[in-house]
Parts: structure tokens; sequence; C-alpha cells
């Protein structure tokens, strides 16, 4: 790979992370919203770094003539040429054009219908629940409710609950499901609700489902199933903090 060709790549693997994570909300399919940050200063970096390179590639080259002028080619003696890069770096074009051009899609239900739903962390003491009906819930406020919360106040409560539709072939219902970035992509985990009662709407649908428990098993114990009987499902627009499992900001 030739010195324009880095060049190029530079400028291309900069302008493509600054196209994600500055210009447009592509970086949040992949990583924490934390991260943004650092990878515009990556990006910032590449592209200075493919104009110091291009300005570089653009003056005089000195020392590497003879004292008669005549040049010499960068070997070790034995007819191999160390001036350029091995030609597997082509294939850094391909990620850097992608971040540009067509970005992967983002995790959604394929993934979540793969994967057991994450376990939720012990809890011992639980707030009381508001006054206020429906109540907004994440789901895994609802499922650590449901499964450990020995008052049970859950039962009988009217809530609301924000994620996007996974459907489940061969079986009664389908799940609400949010899924969870700790780092990036590469750790995420699905934390799902199974809704009965009304018909799924296409995968990957963002939805807003307000429901009553659905009853099995012994509430406030692990047998309880984390299920909703829905009494309303209403299409929304994909929240902001999409894997979150915070209450979601439109």
């Amino acid at each position: 790979m030739k010195r324009p060709l880095q060049v190029t790549l530079l400028v291309l693997s900069g302008l493509g992370l600054l196209h994600a994570s500055l210009f447009t909300d592509l970086s949040l399919r992949f990583v924490k919203e934390g991260m943004r940050p650092m990878l515009v200063a990556s990006g910032v970096l590449l592209l200075v770094l493919g104009v110091a390179e291009a300005w570089s590639s653009q003056k005089p080259v000195s020392g590497d003539d003879d004292a008669d002028g005549h040049g010499h080619d960068q070997d070790d003696g034995h007819g191999h040429d160390h001036s350029t890069v091995p030609r597997i770096a082509w294939l850094l074009f391909l990620p850097a054009l992608s971040l540009l051009f067509y970005a992967p899609p983002a995790l959604g239900a394929y993934t979540a219908a793969r994967e057991a739903p994450k376990a939720v962390a012990e809890q011992r003491y639980f707030d009381p629940l508001p006054a206020t009906s429906p109540i907004p819930l994440t789901l895994t406020q609802f499922t650590s409710r449901v499964q450990q919360d020995h008052k049970r106040d859950i039962g009988g409560r009217s809530v609301r609950m924000t994620g996007f539709v996974t459907p489940d072939k061969g079986a009664d219902g389908w799940y609400l499901t949010r899924i969870i970035f700790t780092c990036c992509a590469a750790d995420a985990q699905s934390v799902k609700v199974r809704i009965h009662g009304a018909a799924a709407l296409p995968a990957n649908t963002w939805v807003t489902v307000t429901g009553t428990w659905h009853p099995g098993g012994a509430l406030g114990t692990s047998s309880a199933p984390a299920a909703l009987d829905a009494r309303t499902v209403k299409k929304v627009a994909k929240p902001v903090n999409a894997y979150t499992d915070a209450l979601p900001l439109f």
C-alpha cells in the first residue's frame, strides 16, 4: 500500500468515526453514550494524521541520495522492499467505508431471540410503589418486583413499560425487550417480559405496553414469570437511550 493510499485510509477512517459519533447517532448502535467523546477524539486524530502524512509526502526527500546523486531503494540488501504496508492492510478499507456508507444494523429482535434473558440482580428492599396509575417501570424493575418483592405490591397494579417486539414463534405471546450495553455491542445482554393478550407487531417495533402482571407461580418468588397481561399496546418512536433499561427518553 503506497503512501497516497495510506493517507486515504487514515482520512476515510477519521471521517467514518466522525460521521458515526459526531454528525449522526450511528455510534450508539455499538457503544454506550459515554464513549462517544473518545470516538470523536479518535476521528479527529486520524484526520490530523492523514493530513500530516499528506503534507510530509509533498516535502522534498533528502538523505536518500548518494554523493553521486543516485538514489537507493529502501531494501535490506536482499531485494525485499520494506517501504510498503502488507497487502492485508487493504482490508482496513472495508470498515472505513462501512462507517461512511453502510453501517451494520442495530442489535434487535434477532439477537434477543437467540439468548437467555439477563439475570436480574438480587434485591432485598423495595420502596413503596407510587399511587399513580399506570406505574412507569423499566423491564428490570418489573422483573425484580415480580420475583423478589415479598410484599407483592405489584399484584393487580397497572404498569407501563417500553421496549421492542421480539416474536416467540410456536408459543403463546411475544416478548417486550430491551438490549443493554455494559460497554459495547460485544457484551450486550437482553431483558425480556412476556406479553399476553395482545397480537404481536412486527419484530423490532418499539411499543409502550400497559397492563397487569400475568399470574403464574408464587408472586414475590423466582417461580413467578416476568409476564404481563396487556391492556393497550401503542407504537412509539425508538428512544434515544435504546441500549439501556432506563425509562425511555423520547
